[in-house]
């Protein structure tokens, strides 16, 4: 059993900044060839740029997750050309924007919606049969530490977050005969340009205080558990919501 991933083939969307940035480069450190999404050219271009130096073989797939047919095709190609898919992550998604309750309008729900729930459900549909074909893969989704216990804030973010969760349980049933392992990362508060808009520094140094390790989370500390997931080392885990939050949640049974 290892941490390596070497030989196998990610597809990590949302790539472009971020976590889903410090995915890529750190799985192709550890020797996978990845494919990163995102609908940012010059973000794509700076992330392939960082993984190249740590040695990985890089595709770019410039699309909107949401946009589910055109993905569903540039996937089915990609996989094509390069023979396989081995890794999903599903990272891509947008923020809550700290919005009320009752500001939260029908266009923002469907955003919400349409990039976290849809862009998850019909990337994962997209890499299934390959996998099914191999009876091998692992898909590792975002969900998010408010998932866990909500948010007075962003409740269409909570939502669409919970749902992953519930998604990810069900598919780990579902695909398990085929060798097919299914986990979330339901993150605690990252400190990303996304996570820190609208905060000043001195809001974000009370909300550091808040947590119980004393710091924010780093995308690196997302990134390594993603990883774990991704490896031999997790083959006999499926099915489950693993939070790095620093303690800020404690969930148990």
């Amino acid at each position: 059993m290892s941490l390596s991933l070497a030989g196998k083939v990610a597809l990590i969307t949302g790539a472009g900044s971020g976590i889903g940035r410090a995915h890529a480069v750190l799985m192709a450190e550890r020797g996978a060839n990845v494919i990163i999404n995102d609908v940012t050219a010059d973000g794509l271009e700076e992330t392939a740029a960082l993984t190249e130096v740590s040695g990985g073989n890089v595709e770019m797939m410039l699309y909107d997750v949401s946009e589910v047919s055109g993905m569903t095709h540039r996937i089915q190609a990609m996989e094509k050309k390069i023979g396989r898919i081995d890794i999903l992550v599903n990272n891509a998604g947008v923020s809550g924007q700290r919005l009320a309750f009752d500001d939260i309008d029908e266009a923002s729900y469907d955003r919400m919606v349409d990039i976290n729930l849809k862009g998850t459900f019909f990337a994962t549909r997209a890499v299934v049969p390959g996998m099914k074909e191999r009876r091998y893969g692992k898909i590792i989704n975002t969900s998010s530490m408010y998932a866990l216990g909500g948010n007075d804030l962003a409740a269409h973010y909570s939502a669409a977050k919970s749902a992953i969760s519930g998604l990810t349980n069900s598919l780990a049933r579902e695909l398990a005969e085929w060798n097919i392992m299914v986990n979330a990362v339901a993150p605690g508060f990252v400190r990303t340009a996304m996570t820190s808009a609208g905060r000043d520094d001195a809001a974000i140094a009370a909300r550091a205080e808040s947590i119980p390790l004393g710091r924010m989370g780093d995308p690196i500390d997302i990134a390594q558990t993603v990883a774990f997931l991704a490896s031999d080392e997790a083959d006999f885990i499926t099915g489950q919501v693993i939070s790095p939050n620093g303690g800020e949640r404690i969930v148990g049974i």
